[in-house]
């Protein structure tokens, strides 16, 4: 068992540096020169402009050979430097992502647990009453289809722009700054209903299908109909079945926990809503090679605990997977 620890430690270890490598490789081979984004944004004559590109290319290390910005980089990170952001000059990467990090972090990890919980109870119940899945599929199938970004603005619409009973846009209020209070924690809750519905939906779909077709699998398996034959209640079967169908699931909600970025970029977008998927794509816009850096080396670094941590979820959980490996952990 340690020597699959160590094994899947050493894969992990070798996928991160490749990961980021490609991480570091892909904004410098976008079209475009970031530096001059930051100097046309200086109100300056041609003669100093070429003097402060100049400065900033050096100040920012891009004058370098390419190996060398490499190797730079890596340097810096073990330092705890992710760089300077181009796009907010000059503040840094990591002051950047600790901002956004919280509002990300604030709407995604609870619209996936709450819609994780709900989607695997409403799929389990579905699977086993024909009426309420005969309803309740093409509802989720439609919810799984439609896309971040038109919920967000249906959203949006009806609820912020229609009946206006939530705001739209932003995190709170912009007469307001962030504080200890109830009339800022009320403000704030009222923008973050929004953005937390729009991926509460869109999830809930996924979810419950995926539990409704895990637990029609099980029921119809060998081990499930021998049990039936033995006389076992029907109320222990589906325990076992529910047992064995929630662990694709769990696999499911460590890894969509992991890619905090990836799946709410858009409904940050549409709510202006000032998470690191927004800071993201500011930062592509603007193409801030650093920033990018650092907005993906987050979403690297996510996915890659997620999967240890269901490799290490699976070993505890499943009694099959700790026996194929030589028995308990």
């Amino acid at each position: 068992m340690k020597k699959y620890l160590r094994t899947k430690i050493f894969v992990y270890i070798l996928t991160f540096i490749f990961a980021v490598t490609i991480d570091w490789l892909i904004p410098r081979l976008m079209p475009g020169n970031p530096i001059l984004v930051l100097v046309s944004r200086f109100a300056t004559l041609p003669e100093s402009s070429k003097i402060v590109y100049s400065y900033l290319t050096k100040a920012f290390g891009l004058d370098l050979p390419m190996w060398r910005q490499y190797l730079n980089f890596w340097i810096a990170f073990f330092k705890g430097d992710l760089g300077v952001s181009i796009y907010l000059y000059p503040k840094p990467v990591v002051d950047v992502l600790k901002s956004a990090l919280p509002y990300s972090l604030g709407i995604l990890i609870p619209s996936i647990l709450a819609s994780w919980f709900v989607g695997n109870n409403l799929g389990a119940i579905a699977a086993r009453r024909k009426r309420l899945d005969s309803i309740m599929l093409p509802i989720m199938y439609f919810i799984t289809g439609a896309p971040y970004l038109w919920i967000g603005i249906l959203l949006a619409y009806f609820l912020g722009v229609v009946l206006r009973i939530f705001p739209i846009a932003g995190a709170y209020s912009f007469a307001l700054r962030p504080h200890w209070s109830w009339l800022f924690v009320g403000d704030f809750l009222k923008h973050w209903i929004l953005p937390f519905l729009s991926l509460f939906i869109i999830q809930l779909g996924g979810w419950a299908i995926g539990m409704r077709n895990m637990i029609i699998y099980e029921l119809e398996s060998n081990y499930a109909r021998y049990l039936e034959t033995l006389g076992v209640k029907r109320k222990l079967i589906r325990k076992y079945t529910f047992r064995n169908a929630i662990l694709p699931q769990i696999t499911g909600l460590a890894l969509q926990l992991g890619t905090v970025i990836a799946g709410q970029v858009t409904t940050e977008v549409v709510f202006s809503y000032p998470g690191i998927g927004y800071i993201l794509t500011q930062a592509i816009l603007n193409q801030d090679y650093f920033l990018i850096q650092g907005c993906f080396l987050f979403i690297i670094i996510g996915v890659l605990v997620a999967n240890f941590t269901v490799d290490l979820v699976y070993l505890a959980l499943d009694p099959r997977v700790r026996f194929s490996y030589g028995g308990e952990i």
